[in-house]
């Protein structure tokens, strides 16, 4: 089982591998990063480097995962990136179908993508889908998630690297926030962070602070205003599964 040290899942799943660079959000990825990494100590599934590449032999793992778990599909890759066919992303979506016991985050920057194909996906109760919105301009992508016909719907507001004056929550169920971390991050300011709380706070709508960020993120740590914010999805909670950190 992969788990994973992302504050908001327990595990992840990657039955494709690579990407590119869309938005500003992607600037320091740190999937690119460790992609490189991996290659060059000889990981078979990233022999292509970050060049996308699907993962067949990988698709059917999460079944074999007995125990219930919150779990991150392709944090090393974006499952709707325009190379990945729609027969293949319809096969991971069968596959989360079938392993009902678990949770799966699905999370992708090519929101009109995801938009085009929602109609020929069969949604499972156990898929939540999110959109990245790294600052204002991005927040179109939201529209996007709200047109589909996803049982969980979720907005990762990471690297949030600009100012989010406005943003529509209507049928959004949970918002993630963090700062970048690593080489070149860029600063996150603390009243942008406030700012999405408190609008989460008044639309009722469950807020998670990941990290501060910035090049030690241990360092700056998962504060805000005296406590860690870790809220999930009343479906998580419900079941029992919440991500504790």
């Amino acid at each position: 089982m992969a788990t994973s040290t992302i504050e908001w899942t327990n595990s992840t799943w990657n039955s494709v591998t690579g990407c590119d660079k869309i938005s500003a959000g992607c600037k320091h990825c740190y999937a690119s990063r460790m992609a490189v990494r991996l290659q060059a100590m000889g990981q078979p599934n990233y022999r292509n480097g970050f060049n996308l590449t699907l993962q067949p032999e990988m698709l059917e793992r999460p079944l074999s995962w007995k125990k219930p778990r919150l779990i991150f599909v392709n944090s090393m890759s974006d499952l709707f990136h325009r190379d990945v066919p729609l027969e293949y992303i319809q096969r991971v979506f069968d596959v989360m179908r079938r392993a009902r016991w678990h949770e799966f985050q699905v999370l992708t920057k090519r929101a009109e993508r995801l938009r085009e194909l929602s109609s020929q996906l069969t949604w499972p109760k156990n898929v939540w889908m999110g959109v990245s919105v790294e600052n204002q301009v991005f927040t179109h992508r939201i529209a996007d998630l709200q047109a589909t016909n996803a049982n969980v719907k979720f907005l990762s507001v990471e690297p949030l690297i600009g100012e989010i004056t406005e943003i529509d929550l209507e049928g959004i169920n949970w918002v993630i926030v963090g700062g970048e971390s690593g080489p070149g991050a860029r600063p996150m300011e603390r009243q942008w962070v406030v700012r999405i709380r408190d609008i989460c706070q008044a639309a009722n709508v469950p807020f998670f602070f990941k990290q501060w960020g910035g090049v030690n993120k241990k360092k700056t740590g998962r504060l805000l205003d005296g406590r860690f914010w870790n809220e999930m999805p009343v479906r998580a909670m419900n079941l029992g599964i919440a991500r504790a950190s």
